[in-house]
């Protein structure tokens, strides 16, 4: 395993993973309409083919 490889592929992945997940989120709530308050969520990520799992929970505040 190329160490250098291994970490850009990480890193391209997780950045999507970010970017992408942060404008659903925005895209929800504005179609949500909802303008106060929290929201509960949760990420999930796993690997095919493995019993990985890793799970964040978090709050997102609106006010």
């Amino acid at each position: 395993m190329s160490n250098d490889t291994f970490n850009m592929s990480m890193r391209k992945f997780l950045k999507q993973v970010g970017v992408t997940s942060q404008q659903a989120l925005e895209e929800h709530v504005r179609a949500s309409g909802t303008t106060s308050g929290s929201l509960k969520v949760k990420a999930t990520i796993t690997i095919d083919g493995t019993d990985f799992t890793h799970v964040v929970d978090g709050q997102i505040d609106l006010d």
